[in-house]
């Protein structure tokens, strides 16, 4: 599977694009400020349904403008898709498959597969836990098919549980009468712990299948005589540890059927007498103070929490682990190699993590570098396995671009009003 032509409309610093790319490796090189990362982004976008450098839609949108477009015709063994993407600044976003009919974005996410290297990545093990959880995201959604959609519905009722807990301490601190928010807090609260039940289940999930892998990458990366792990700490603990308690007292001669839907209804009460004790800190505060919205995924080094102990090399390592090793599992599950995308990545590393980086890339189906000259590309991708390498001079794609889209002059060929005298 490859991208064979990518269109983009209003997306970011494009105002039109159409760019086409080969199988193997393509290297898009330019000065800072083309618009590189802006173009290997939006496959992102398709893929993941997010990017990894905004927290919402309205950064990918071009300033001034209602809605960006992101079009890619995607070549399976021969048979070609393509898929679009409409993303408004404000709203839901939406897709198409063969220009057929609206679709929702969970229905595109994870149909065209990738994996993004860049220079934010050490970020996966120093940042806080939020860079986590959108790394988690981002794996999950291309790994299972039901994961964006339980997503968003726990982000809905999140939103507007926070809300009610913004009009309850506001109506608290004026004196008014709370008891018709308080119906709606308890409403809103169950759907609030149902969805996160959900997504702490998916998670946990998506953590375990790549767990193996990525213990395993990172030795091969860093040699055996280091040893990783990844955790998932979500807020939600009830989840992981209530059922399995509950598990070992349950009767042998209960049914799996029978017993699921009581440990459901065990779990979620424990769940809601939590909220019931952080109820005066929500209302003061105006926000859900517990739930899979503060989640992380701990990596350990040694034994080590490796966000404290590990050192900016070791980060960098652990991080492609981490990477590689979605990039294996998508390859496993999926039966499709992912594409992968090295957006600025070689810069920042030492010569022995850029080797590790080119001999993985070479050996993949469909490889997108940026980089600021095409002098940078690091010795052995040109002569790998991908094959010969597609230089894409972005400057050059700008300016045709503005030139083959540019708004013509049409006052030439406007009555002169000297001439209608």
């Amino acid at each position: 599977m490859f991208v064979s032509r990518l269109v983009l409309d209003d997306y970011r610093s494009w105002h039109q694009l159409m760019l086409d790319f080969a199988p193997g490796l393509n290297v898009l090189f330019g000065a800072n400020g083309l618009g590189k990362t802006n173009i290997v982004e939006a496959i992102e976008v398709l893929s993941t349904g997010g990017s990894h450098r905004a927290s919402s839609s309205i950064p990918l949108v071009k300033a001034g403008e209602k809605t960006a477009v992101i079009r890619a015709n995607v070549d399976d063994d021969g048979t070609i898709t393509t898929y679009e993407v409409s993303i408004p600044a404000r709203g839901a976003n939406r897709a198409r498959i063969n220009s057929g009919k609206s679709l929702y974005m969970r229905d595109v996410v994870g149909k065209v597969p990738s994996v993004t290297f860049s220079p934010e990545d050490q970020r996966l093990i120093s940042a806080d836990p939020a860079t986590r959880r959108a790394f988690l995201n981002q794996a999950a959604s291309q790994l299972r098919f039901d994961y964006y959609e339980t997503l968003q519905r726990f982000n809905q009722t999140a939103k507007q549980r926070s809300t009610l807990l913004r009009q309850l301490s506001q109506q608290q601190m004026a004196g008014r009468p709370v008891d018709a928010a308080l119906s709606g807090l308890e409403i809103w609260t169950g759907q609030f712990i149902e969805s996160g039940m959900a997504l702490t289940r998916l998670r946990r999930q998506v953590v375990e299948r790549l767990s193996e892998p990525f213990s395993r990458i990172y030795r091969q990366l860093a040699g055996d005589r280091n040893q990783v792990r990844m955790i998932y700490a979500p807020s939600f603990e009830e989840v992981l540890s209530v059922p399995q308690a509950l598990m070992q007292e349950t009767s042998s001669s209960e049914s799996a059927a029978t017993a699921t839907p009581d440990l459901d209804m065990q779990v979620h009460a424990a769940i809601s007498r939590h909220f019931q004790r952080i109820y005066p800190g929500e209302v003061a505060q105006g926000r859900n103070l517990i739930g899979p919205h503060r989640d992380d995924l701990i990596v350990e080094l040694n034994g080590m929490p490796a966000r404290e102990y590990a050192s900016n090399g070791e980060m960098w390592t652990l991080a492609l682990a981490l990477r590689m090793a979605v990039f294996e599992t998508l390859s496993a599950e999926r039966g499709t190699t992912p594409i992968l995308i090295l957006d600025d990545v070689f810069a920042q590393l030492d010569e022995s993590r850029r080797r590790q980086i080119v001999d993985f890339a070479g050996k993949q189906s469909q490889v997108l570098i940026t980089m600021a000259a095409r002098g940078d590309l690091p010795d052995g991708l040109e002569n790998g396995d991908a094959g010969p390498v597609a230089m894409i001079d972005v400057g050059e794609v700008a300016d045709r671009m503005e030139a083959l889209f540019a708004v013509p002059d049409v006052s030439q060929f406007m009555p002169n009003k000297d001439d209608e005298q």
